[in-house]
């Protein structure tokens, strides 16, 4: 029987309306899971040309969502590019933001809004999982009492977190306000102003060291590893550090679990591969580069088990998951890992010049990946896109009103962010010790007296007392400085770049 054309088209039109229905936005905001890496660079996942480490789990991600090429933590460091993910506020607008000792006092204004605390005026489950580094307490803390403020005072409503970093003492976890498994009668103490205890160093005894320090890190000796810092007692509060992979994914999975009759945010913040890399047995050997290469093949695995999760409990439509890095790479960051001696032809910055700390693009072009089944559209994306525009693009995502004095550098690019479009910021900030601006393809280099490269780790740092400006789209390497040539547009730039930090906010600054 042959159908009549009005039947025909009642039936297109329905075709046509679920087609338009699936684009549409889900009646509810979606779950927010951030997974924030550590010292990833662009160059270190398979799904950016890596072929010396696979990261299957990773390369679901960009498969399934949006593959972001000219992607930007806010500095090439890790205490001010938390600072402005949390904050949606340039962290060279505050002092006090360069990277921090473990004991520092919390940097976070808890009377300022954070990305967590927005996401509370909307309902979310807030929870923080993994590496801190932004301070806790307001000074002089006291580590075997109430510790105070820090996360749960600047929006979530639970955490379990390393404080600093691994090669930082406290060596030991933080469970909401108290350090996690202390002994009363072995209490904590911690300095990085003097020496404390009578136990020797990592300098004076490397025969005790199962991973040589190469510098920065001789001071007290934990698990067999010399770290930045002095620290006595809480002998059975310490991590393992081989665990720490396993200990932080299970407490993320453990809060996707008990929250998903809820909306809710998690910060996933792996130390992975930060230093010490200390990949668990099962990862040792599964690359030809060592520890940083297992450690990423761990980072993978970490992120696999969030994503198994989200599968299992059947949130994983509604779910935009985030993933990206505090800053670019480093080989040597202090330990003597094999990190440099096993590299081969792997190449954790890509094609970009410089790495961590550096004002080149290395220092934070960085991996970004966004998947939201409900709406995203699978694609890779050239659009010029930074983590402090974390704040107003979560918020318009979730249906969060900003005032007008919040989050003042974070601008709202869920389109980009979705794949919807190619356009994302006309410029963007970049901090590393002195401040780069990046208008389009040009990128200016504010001058800067000091050293041209950081010895330690081997890394051009970009510094110059001569102002530098490079055209990424014809010169993405950053070889020829066109400042002398193109005066100018160089002085065009600096006058931009000027315009903006005295005004403030990044919000209205460019009309």
């Amino acid at each position: 029987m042959r159908s009549s054309p009005v039947t025909l088209l009642v039936v297109a039109a329905s075709l046509i309306a679920l087609r338009v229905t699936a684009q549409e936005p889900p009646a509810s905001p979606p779950n927010v899971v951030w997974i924030y890496a550590d010292d990833v660079g662009y160059g270190d996942l398979s799904c950016y040309g890596a072929t010396a480490v696979t990261t299957p789990n990773l390369d679901r991600i960009a498969k399934e969502g949006v593959r972001f090429l000219d992607a930007h933590s806010s500095s090439a460091t890790c205490t001010p590019s938390r600072y402005s993910l949390m904050t949606g506020e340039y962290a060279f607008r505050r002092p006090g933001t360069a990277v921090l000792p473990g004991d520092a006092r919390l940097i976070l204004d808890p009377a300022k809004p954070t990305l967590a605390s927005l996401l509370g005026r909307a309902g979310y489950v807030r929870g923080m999982i993994g590496k801190w580094h932004l301070g806790l307490g307001n000074g002089n803390l006291d580590w075997n009492t109430t510790i105070a403020p820090g996360p749960l005072e600047v929006g979530f409503d639970e955490c379990w977190l390393v404080p600093a970093t691994g090669d930082r003492v406290p060596c030991v976890y933080v469970d909401g306000h108290m350090v996690a498994g202390l002994d009363a009668n072995d209490p904590i103490r911690v300095s990085y102003q003097q020496r404390i205890g009578d136990a020797p160093s990592g300098k004076e005894r490397p025969d005790l060291l199962r991973m040589l320090w190469d510098h920065g890190h001789d001071m007290s000796i934990v698990n067999g590893i010399s770290r930045i810092g002095w620290m006595t007692g809480g002998s059975k509060a310490l991590w393992k550090d081989e665990d720490m992979a396993d200990v932080l994914t299970a407490r993320a999975v453990d809060f996707v679990t008990r929250a998903k009759k809820h909306r809710f945010f998690l910060f996933f913040a792996t130390h992975d591969i930060h230093v010490p890399r200390t990949p668990h047995p099962r990862f040792v050997g599964k690359t030809a580069m060592g520890p940083r290469g297992d450690s990423i093949a761990q980072l993978d695995w970490q992120v696999g088990e969030v994503l198994r999760t989200l599968d299992e409990l059947q949130l994983a439509n509604n779910t935009i998951v985030m993933f990206t890095s505090d800053n670019g790479p480093v080989v040597n960051d202090g330990y003597r890992d094999d990190a440099v001696a096993k590299l081969g032809e792997h190449k954790p910055a890509g094609p970009w010049r410089g790495g961590k700390y550096s004002a080149f693009e290395a220092g934070t072009r960085v991996p970004f990946l966004v998947r939201w089944p409900l709406r995203c559209k699978p694609r890779t994306s050239n659009a010029l896109v930074s983590q402090v525009d974390a704040c107003a693009t979560v918020a318009s995502l979730c249906g969060i009103e900003l005032a007008d004095d919040e989050c003042v550098d974070s601008l709202d690019q869920h389109r980009a962010w979705l794949g919807e479009d190619d356009v994302g910021r006309d410029h963007l900030i970049e901090h590393s010790g002195t401040l780069s601006l990046r208008l389009g393809s040009a990128k200016w280099i504010s001058p800067k007296q000091g050293p041209r490269v950081a010895k330690q780790v081997a890394i051009e740092l970009g510094h110059d007392e001569e102002p530098q400006l490079y055209d990424l789209k014809t010169d993405p390497g950053e070889t020829d400085n066109l400042a002398s040539r193109q005066p100018e547009r160089a002085a065009s730039l600096a006058a931009e770049l000027r315009r903006i930090v005295d005004a403030g906010r990044t919000r209205d600054a460019r009309k």
